[in-house]
């Protein structure tokens, strides 16, 4: 497929490494003329140094041949401009835009009609506030992420000292009374990735990923001895961009007691118009003798998301130490990722993969439901429906021969019906199927899911 990118910063990058590994041809329009030298260095795409605002430009770009495009540069107004003239000016079939704005709501259901005709907009502060939503309550879990439509939960959580799972195989944890549909689908252990099997352990340090039916969640948190907070009372947020304004103003709805430290005095002033109950802190939220002043300590959760990972990194250690319960940052360099969960901190969000993971799932085939990628782009989690002729359906698990490093963590039937699947379980035509897999295995696994089956308009 031909997909015209406009912008080539890190969301770009990203998306057109992986669009090019799935063999697919990218062309990079890009205005920096020395990010342009760098694209060249790194990626086997085609820049064109530019304007992704100017018809001349996209059209040098190629844009009556382009299948996509998608418009993930800094500016809203260069991201609407350019799906425009894509609209008016080709056929491109889909148009996905990213837009940072507060009215994003108002402008989707503009980029909906007929004269812009945007396929997908992707508002990062919003998608990525919603994931640190799910798991302020749970200290123990980093992420809480939904496949079939919040039939299926996947619980990211560390696995502490103390856990009583710590030395424990597979095949041991299954005879100890685990929820019925629940598996340990990802183990990141350091750099590596783990798919386990029945012989893995589980060790003191690990990230494990557990994938379970909705309506046994709590059971597999006393499972694994994970306590919720019954009700969150008090949290603090450092950083007054959009994301954590957007994070606030939610956890007022809940009646939450909420503290916002921002640095810059305008933006303080300019905050305090948007939030209602929120007390807005002119302060340094990183500062020892600020948070101590501040009463800091029990605080429910304390997430860093300022722009500046490092800061965001140390801020969450230190709030651990000052004894909030639930630490969470703000990192979007994904070399930080591996690091920062070797550190202890409970949960890290990453906005640029948030967006990446939408956008694959218009790029790949039109039965992908859903795509999410976890720390480097490591491993996947593919959400599938089994369309009629794939070689997949009809055999046992057991008797499926799929790529080392690739698994089926769950099976919703059309009736609603989830199976967290073992080795007889069978592949249906119409089921959605959660597969996670190493990175490097998703076209093999969709090339062999989808054989025969033509690619429709997501």
């Amino acid at each position: 497929m031909r997909i015209l990118i406009l912008g080539g910063g890190a969301v770009g990058a990203l998306v057109a490494r992986r669009l090019i590994g799935e063999k697919n041809e990218v062309v990079i329009v890009e205005k920096d003329e020395e990010r342009c030298l760098h694209l060249e260095e790194t990626l086997d795409a085609k820049i064109i140094p530019g304007n992704a605002s100017s018809i001349h430009t996209l059209q040098r770009a190629g844009l009556g041949e382009a299948e996509m495009l998608i418009a993930v540069t800094n500016s809203d107004e260069a991201n609407l401009l350019g799906c425009l003239i894509a609209e008016a000016y080709s056929d491109v079939k889909i148009k996905v835009a990213r837009l940072r704005t507060h009215e994003v709501d108002d402008w989707r259901s503009v980029c909906g009609t007929k004269f812009l005709n945007i396929d997908l907009v992707i508002h990062p502060d919003r998608e990525t506030a919603e994931r640190i939503l799910r798991v302020v309550a749970v200290p123990g879990i980093s992420e809480i992420l939904e496949f079939a439509e919040g039939k299926v939960k996947l619980i990211g959580m560390n696995i502490t000292n103390d856990s009583w799972v710590v030395g424990k195989s597979m095949a041991e944890l299954d005879k100890s009374g685990p929820p019925k549909n629940s598996l340990i689908a990802m183990i990141f252990r350091g750099h590596r990735v783990i798919i386990p099997r029945g012989d893995d352990r589980l060790y003191a340090g690990d990230h494990a990923y557990i994938v379970v039916s909705a309506d046994e969640t709590q059971e597999l948190f006393n499972f694994m001895g994970i306590q919720e907070v019954e009700r969150v009372k008090r949290v603090f947020i450092v950083g007054g961009k959009q994301i954590g304004i957007e994070v606030a103003l939610q956890l007022e709805k809940q009646g939450v007691q909420v503290k916002l430290f921002e640095r810059d005095l305008h933006r303080c002033e300019k905050i305090s118009t948007l939030v209602k109950s929120t007390v807005v802190v002119h302060a340094d939220g990183t500062d020892q003798r600020t948070l101590v002043e501040e009463n800091i300590e029990g605080i429910d959760a304390y997430l860093a998301l300022t722009g500046d990972d490092e800061d965001n990194i140390i801020a969450s250690l230190l709030s651990k130490r000052f004894g909030a319960r639930k630490a969470g940052a703000l990192v979007n360099r994904l070399d930080f990722l591996p690091m920062a969960q070797l550190l202890g901190i409970n949960s890290i969000f990453s906005s640029r993969l948030v967006v990446v993971d939408r956008i694959l799932q218009f790029a790949r085939k039109g039965h992908v439901l859903s795509v999410t990628t976890f720390r480097q782009e490591e491993a996947e989690a593919i959400e599938l429906v089994a369309t009629p002729g794939s070689k997949f359906l009809g055999t046992r698990l057991k008797n499926v021969h799929l790529p080392h490093g690739a698994i089926v963590g769950a099976i919703v039937r059309p009736s609603g019906e989830v199976i967290i699947p073992r080795g007889d379980a069978i592949i249906e035509a119409g089921d959605r199927v959660i597969f996670f897999c190493l990175e490097t295995l998703v076209p093999q696994l969709e090339s062999a899911f989808f054989a025969g089956v033509r690619r429709v308009k997501a």
